[in-house]
């Protein structure tokens, strides 16, 4: 047995516990983890609360994210006693995840805790924090310098806006953040932000094409958000979108793309070849100053997880947020 957040979903509806769970409930994986941290992202909130449709086998473990001991490996690969890191491949989705004392995965998943980083500073990166490095990089690869001119970050109180404010802010570009907490202005400039746009200027329906403005964009939001954007691009900018926090739709027109020539990059993290997550990490690990982290981070226990996962959809939660499994 082992303690860990538990999804069922049977005849008498979905919910979601933290409860000590049998080690059957464990899929199959060459290497065994005892967790330290699990974190609490988006889509992590909405599988433990149900609101959308994540979790695709029952009873699951979510957690997406991940950095543990191993007690046990079949792998040449990994040792007793190494620690370990994993961000994404449908762990919390499809196989049990990080919110729990116990994780049984698969080798080719896992890369070793970089140097840099203590455990808890991993998780306080987590999928978040490496899918905004995963971000930069692809503006970096299709030609964005600091000298281009202005960089938006969307969703800039998120996890992903907090770390791609950070992260491009240290880089020496002039970062302009958007969001719908302004009062969080304060915490945004800690972070590098330049200036501070309110999200009601991109959020709803706007023209195909309007002033150039941007260099480069991070966009974690999605739907007339990132129509707007792509529309205010300056010629040959690029947007690198990774989220959908306004929707999935994208009501936009073909007029930036072969009018200002115009990139949309598309970022994925769960299924990243392991090349580009151990080239993310070791970026941040020479990036970041740690002092960034008591700005960000913010710990929970794993019993508080539930309650927090619905501030978290409800936009109460700002940064990033780890959960010491074991407490």
């Amino acid at each position: 047995m082992f303690n860990g957040m538990l999804i069922e979903k049977d005849d008498q509806g979905y919910r979601t516990t933290v409860k000590s769970i049998d080690e059957s409930v464990l899929p199959e994986g060459d290497v065994t983890v005892k967790v330290l941290y699990s974190t609490l992202n988006y889509k992590d909130a909405l599988a433990i609360t149900g609101k959308a449709p994540v979790v695709r086998t029952f009873p699951m473990v979510p957690g997406i994210d991940l950095v543990g001991i191993v007690e046990h490996s079949d792998s040449a690969k990994f040792a007793t006693g190494d620690t370990v890191l994993l961000n994404g491949f449908g762990v919390g989705e499809n196989h049990c995840g990080g919110l729990a004392t116990k994780a049984r995965l698969k080798s080719e998943w896992l890369i070793p805790l970089p140097s840099a980083f203590s455990p808890q500073q991993a998780m306080a990166i987590g999928t978040a924090g490496y899918t905004a490095m995963l971000c930069v990089m692809a503006l970096e690869k299709n030609g964005l310098t600091p000298d281009k001119g202005e960089v938006l970050v969307t969703g800039a109180n998120g996890g992903v806006g907090s770390f791609a404010i950070a992260i491009l802010a240290k880089l020496g570009y002039h970062v302009v953040a958007s969001t719908g907490r302004v009062d969080e202005s304060d915490y945004l400039k800690k972070l590098g932000a330049k200036d501070i746009i309110d999200r009601a200027t991109l959020s709803e329906a706007g023209r195909p094409l309007a002033k150039e403005r941007w260099a480069g964009a991070v966009d974690s939001v999605g739907s007339h958000t990132l129509a707007n954007v792509c529309a205010s691009m300056k010629y040959g900018g690029t947007v690198a979108a990774c989220g959908l926090a306004q929707g999935m739709d994208f009501p936009a027109s073909v007029a930036p793309f072969i009018l200002r020539c115009v990139t949309l990059a598309g970022v994925d993290s769960v299924m990243r070849p392991l090349a580009d997550r151990i080239e993310a990490w070791q970026r941040l690990g020479e990036i970041l100053d740690p002092a960034v982290f008591d700005d960000i981070v913010h710990e929970i226990s794993l019993t508080e997880a539930i309650d927090v996962a619905s501030d978290l959809l409800a936009g109460k939660v700002r940064g990033r947020v780890v959960v010491d499994v074991n407490r």
